[in-house]
């Protein structure tokens, strides 16, 4: 077993930005229709629940880059940060490299501006 980890920052405002002029086509494109329905519910810190997503889902692929043979082997979609009952964000993978994978744990943190996350992973 190894572990690897990954982190990303990602500003708000590129989000939101994003969100802004590209509208359904960036949000189907990076993120699942459970993220963007979770992102949705949070109004007015909706851009920072997006980001935060974002921020994890580039912390993820930082981490499993290993197990990929190029970085077209895994879409946006292939990566979701869901919330279980309590509110805790985990990953979920639609990917081959799944089987691979023995754990994830995830922290995400978001303030006005910025948004950030960190993974650690643990490979079989």
């Amino acid at each position: 077993m190894e572990i690897k980890v990954g982190t990303d920052i990602i500003e708000v405002e590129r989000i939101k930005e994003s969100i802004e002029s590209l509208g359904e086509k960036f949000l189907n494109r990076v993120y699942t229709k459970n993220e963007i329905e979770y992102c949705e519910k949070t109004n007015s810190m909706k851009f920072q629940h997006y980001a935060a997503r974002f921020a994890a889902k580039e912390a993820v692929f930082k981490a499993i880059s290993k197990l990929l043979n190029n970085k077209f082997d895994i879409s946006w979609k292939d990566i979701e940060i869901i919330n279980d009952e309590n509110g805790r964000p985990y990953v979920e993978l639609y990917c081959i490299e799944k089987q691979k994978i023995a754990d994830i744990d995830i922290s995400l943190s978001h303030i006005k501006d910025y948004a950030i996350a960190m993974v650690a992973v643990t490979i079989r």
